[in-house]
């Protein structure tokens, strides 16, 4: 990376970039400090989308790679072949955008005001450069607003679907612990009757009742009268 350092005093790539990248979750965390493969292939591709992006669309790109690819066995593809992949449509790449520059150029020493003043072959030919970059610019960002649109409803659609699986839970819950509680006064009705029975017939031993009441009353008129 460092053969594209316009000056000497150029930053490549600083631990400090690399924190930041980290808490800004453009890179997953290191293993105890120790970077593998896949990082590299993260940071190459931050240090060449951070030159004509700003940090919040390389989030939306790379927040998919991460997710899906990063470290995933199960994944269709790893980084490392993504990575192989790209960098063979770069090489196919590389000459149209070199078609193109001589294209601009071209196009630049035919025109009339450009053709004998050195200034403004160098004005139009920068400003022609320019134009491409804004257009394909903004095509890039119309993608990535898209991306961003789609992740966000993805994200929406899997918390209402939590939050509806949260709320079936609560009220499973809920209905458990009603019908629950519709059991259990019948139990303890059914408890407390014997209870009852056996209270009322102990009651009955220690205090017995003639079921003659008048005999009752002539049995304890015979009782000798104590002096």
């Amino acid at each position: 990376l460092s053969a594209n350092k316009r000056t000497e005093d150029d930053k490549t790539l600083t631990k400090t970039m690399i924190n930041n990248y980290t808490k800004n979750e453009l890179l997953p965390p290191s293993n105890k400090k120790r970077y593998s493969k896949d990082h590299l292939i993260l940071l190459i591709y931050i240090y060449y989308l951070k030159s004509v992006m700003p940090i919040s669309d390389i989030q939306t790109i790379l927040s998919p790679m991460i997710s899906d690819y990063y470290d995933n066995e199960e994944a269709s593809h790893n980084l490392e072949e993504i990575y192989e992949n790209l960098y063979e449509l770069e090489k196919y790449q590389y000459f149209n955008v070199e078609n193109s520059i001589v294209n601009a150029q071209q196009i630049v020493m035919k025109n009339k005001l450009s053709k004998d003043d050195e200034y403004l072959q160098k004005f139009n030919f920068l400003a022609s450069l320019a134009y491409d970059i804004f257009t394909k610019r903004k095509l890039m960002e119309k993608i990535i607003d898209d991306m961003r649109e789609q992740q966000e409803n993805a994200k929406q659609e899997a918390q209402a679907q939590a939050e509806a699986e949260r709320k079936a839970a609560k009220q499973a819950v809920k209905k458990a612990a009603s019908k629950q509680a519709s059991k259990t006064p019948a139990k303890n009705q059914a408890a407390k009757a014997p209870v009852k029975a056996s209270t009322k017939a102990s009651q009955t031993a220690k205090n017995p009742v003639s079921k003659n009441p008048a005999k009752q009353t002539a049995s304890d008129s015979k009782k000798p009268k104590k002096k």
